[in-house]
């Protein structure tokens, strides 16, 4: 009897801690991820930033995924006083996010005292505009404000060109 009993209790404890397991795994199967844009004041009339792609990385340098984005060129100076934009949505393994990265376009500019210059950006459109996040998003969703501070950004050169050398942080 005291066999029988205890043969019961050891093979509902192993059930629990299947259960448990399988529980856990099947829930996790990724995190819905959003980036939004938003942007600090400066003394331009505009800054347009051509983003082309949001890519994200989940696990590791060699784990990066694209989020469907919306591609296209984004004024930064109408992101400002609590306005942002969706840039891009996605579903991601798992829920660490490790780093961001903005790819671009080539039509970036400034506008100041009605004069259109273009807007150099180092390495935009090749290796993109990185932003170290290194964190565990929150379970099943998740959603993420950058804001690309055009007045820490933005640079004039010496021969009067202008220079976009990206200053992103997380809000």
């Amino acid at each position: 009897m005291k066999t029988t009993v205890l043969f019961a209790l050891l093979t509902l404890t192993f059930m629990g801690i299947f259960y448990a397991c399988t529980k856990s795994e099947s829930a996790s199967t990724g995190t819905s991820l959003k980036v939004r844009l938003t942007d600090n004041p400066y003394n331009a009339q505009e800054v347009n930033v051509d983003i082309r792609e949001v890519r994200v990385n989940y696990k590791d340098s060699s784990e990066w995924a694209v989020l469907p984005t919306n591609s296209g060129i984004y004024n930064l100076l109408n992101l400002q006083n609590g306005v942002d934009t969706l840039l891009a949505s996605g579903t991601i393994p798992g829920n660490f996010l490790g780093e961001i990265r903005f790819v671009l376009g080539t039509n970036n500019s400034i506008k100041i005292g009605n004069v259109v210059y273009p807007l150099t950006i180092p390495s935009g459109s090749e290796t993109g505009l990185k932003l170290k996040v290194g964190r565990n998003l929150q379970e099943g969703s998740d959603e993420l404000t950058v804001d690309f501070d055009a007045a820490l950004s933005v640079h004039q050169t010496g021969n009067g060109n202008y220079m976009l050398k990206p200053v992103l942080k997380l809000k």
